[in-house]
Order: C-alpha cells, then structure tokens, then sequence
C-alpha cells in the first residue's frame, strides 16, 4: 500500500516536473538562475522538513497521521501550478508542495523499517522505490501521449497532473494501518539536542557524510530537461527525459535493494557513483541526442543503486526508537546538500554553461567515490545477512 502511494503521489509530481522548467523560464519569462533558486529552496525545504515530522514521529508513535498531512498538503497545492500566472506563484506552490514532501517521507520511510525484517530491508526499500519511480516513468509518460496525441498545452498537463495525487492521498487514508509501537519506542521521548545525535551512533554519521557526497555531485531534474532541450528535444518528447531514467530505476531498484541485502551496502554505493559519473560526463562532452539517451540510463542506475541503499543503511545503523529522528537527519543532510548543488548548478549555468556544470558534477561523483573507498571496511553496517 504505501508504494502504491508513492506510485501515484509521483504520477503527479513527475508529471507536472517534466514541463515545469520550460514553464517557468519559457511560458512566465524567468531566468534559469531564478529556477536554480527555486530548486534549491524547493529541495532544501522538502528535507528540513523531515527533520522535524521525524522526531514528531518517534515522540508521538503517529507515523500514518503524519504522512497523511504532508501527502494531503502536497495535493492541495497542484492545482495552483496551472493557475500561476508569475513566477512567484510557482514559487508558492513548489515550497508547498515540497513542504508536504518532507513531512510525509521521514515518517513513511520509519513505517517501512518498522514492518520489515533486518535481513529484507533492502529488498522492502527497494520495493517502494521501484513502485515510486514507476509512477515517475509514467506521469511524464502520460504527458507525452496528451500533448502528442490530443495536443494538450502546459497549463493543461499541470491540471491533469492534479488527479493522481488525490488517488494516493485516498489509498494512505483507507488503505494502510500503522503497526503497533513496540514498548521501547512508547517509552523514547527523543528531541533534537546533542544527546539524541550522540545516540544514534558513529555508523550513522557516516552515513550522512557518504549522502551529502552523493548529493552534492547528483543534478537535479529540471536541469536535465533543460539540458535535453539545448540538445534539440522538443516539448512533445522532453517528458521522456524522466520516462527513460525512471523506467530504468523501475526495473533496477529492486534487484538492487535485494543486492544490497546479500553482498552489503557499500558495493552498491559505489556502483551508484560510477553510473553518475558517467552520466554527468555524457552529458557535458557528448552534446548529442543519443548520448542523452545513454547518459539518462546511467543516471537511472544511479538512483536505483543509491536511494534504496541509503534508505537500508539508515534503518541498519539507527536504533528502533529513533528511526523517525534517523531519517530526518537524512533528510536535512540532504536538504544542505541539495540546496548548496542546485544553486551553484543554476549560477555555474548562467556564468558556465552546461558542460562546464555536468563536467563539475561528474568530477565531484569520482571525488565521492574515492571518499568512499577510504572507509574502512566494518566502519558502516555493511548488510544483513539474507536468509
């Protein structure tokens, strides 16, 4: 049930994202500097977010009540993307959105944890993130057949978008129970000072160092439909920029997740920052269509190595009763990360240009991967042993 939340709240989301970019900077007339502004706010207040629902979580064992605000608050804020009429509204309806993201994931993620057994908890991340990227390969998808098929516009996409989110809020609501706290967790009263952080461990912190490695080299969404609109892809195909690259997560973040079960964590990590890597350098020296093509399923192997495994890497090294906490800390690390990439992306364009920004990205991924091969092995909980 909660993958079949993430499956349709990314139907919407994706759908709307796959043209959002063009129109903010084509149809409202903003800068891409402006649109790297409002990712990076967008981003980092979707994780900041999760700090706090997080430890709300864990204080107030409501994990389902939570991550049914921020799924309904995402909802409600859909239709005002078709209705905007200046940027500032976009902006308005991006950190709405994005706030109702982050209240929802911390607990969600928590819930997940708290159901699966240590020795299938790649596997169950990695089940929900396959579900949550197909409805990212089929939102834009979707958007594809109405504008090719019955030429819909922008604001008409941006409308159907809206659809989608109102099934997954429906689904969490009657569809999914919240399994009874165990005694220690009714007990834990965590808050965000240093005693919480000191309990949650040295793996743990590493594993926030290893994330924010991996999301300051990762580029976001909306750049790389801008970048396949510089290479020539019209409005009809751009959508299928997120089509390949989740369709290619679809299928590879199980397989991976349950990898990650039998061989450990940290191989997969690894292989996530060779495939950006190479996807980002693709994208800078290979200025062609089809080096789009191979450069957007390299970033889908990426994110299908990477999201699931750090997901399991935050439910190995945390303890039960602080995993709401564990994965908001994620979340924020992630929100700085984030927030520090997409602004220097959308500065680095407007000064740089394009190759000079995918060039950068593709140097700081071999960077993170170097880092990561200096971790000493046992120094992060490596896997759980499948049965």
């Amino acid at each position: 049930m909660l993958g079949l939340v993430s499956l349709f709240m990314d139907m919407s989301s994706e759908m709307a994202h796959a043209v959002l970019p063009l129109f903010v900077v084509g149809t409202l007339g903003a800068s891409v500097a402006v649109l790297g502004l409002l990712e990076a706010v967008a981003n980092g207040t979707t994780h900041f977010a999760k700090l706090y629902s997080g430890v709300i979580s864990d204080r107030f064992h409501s994990r389902k009540n939570l991550a049914l605000l921020g799924y309904s608050l995402a909802a409600l804020s859909k239709p005002l993307f078709p209705l905007a009429q200046v940027p500032a509204m976009v902006f308005v309806a991006r950190i709405s959105d994005r706030i109702g993201k982050g209240i929802r994931g911390a607990p969600r993620d928590a819930m997940v944890a708290d159901i699966t057994p240590p020795d299938l908890r790649g596997a169950a991340y990695g089940l929900r993130q396959s579900m949550d990227s197909f409805g990212a390969f089929a939102g834009p998808l979707i958007a594809v057949v109405l504008v090719g098929l019955y030429s819909f516009g922008i604001r008409d996409l941006l409308w159907v978008a809206c659809l989608p989110a109102l099934v997954c809020v429906a689904i969490l609501a009657f569809g999914v129970s919240e399994p009874e706290p165990t005694s220690e967790m009714k007990k834990a009263k965590p808050k965000l000072n240093l005693a919480t952080a000191k309990e949650l461990g040295g793996a743990f912190w590493l594993v926030m160092l290893i994330t924010a490695g991996i999301l300051i080299a990762r580029i976001s969404d909306a750049f790389l439909v801008l970048r396949a609109s510089e290479l020539g892809l019209t409005l009809m195909f751009i959508p299928l920029v997120l089509v390949v690259y989740n369709g290619v997560d679809t299928l590879s973040s199980f397989p991976s997740g349950r990898l990650s079960d039998r061989l450990g964590r940290k191989a997969l990590l690894a292989a996530s920052l060779v495939a950006l890597a190479l996807s980002l350098g693709i994208l800078a020296f290979v200025p062609t269509l089809i080096g789009l093509w191979v450069a957007l399923v390299f970033y889908g192997l990426h994110m299908a190595f990477s999201q699931s495994v750090l997901s399991s890497f935050v439910a190995d090294a945390a303890p039960a009763h602080l995993r709401g906490t564990a994965f908001g800390m994620l979340g924020l690390v992630s929100g700085i990360a984030t927030f520090a990439a997409s602004l220097a992306v959308g500065l680095g364009w407007d000064h740089f240009g394009a190759q000079a920004v995918f060039g950068a990205g593709a140097m700081i991924a071999i960077l993170a991967l170097a880092g990561l091969a200096f971790i000493a092995h046992g120094a992060a909980p490596q896997k759980a042993k499948a049965k």
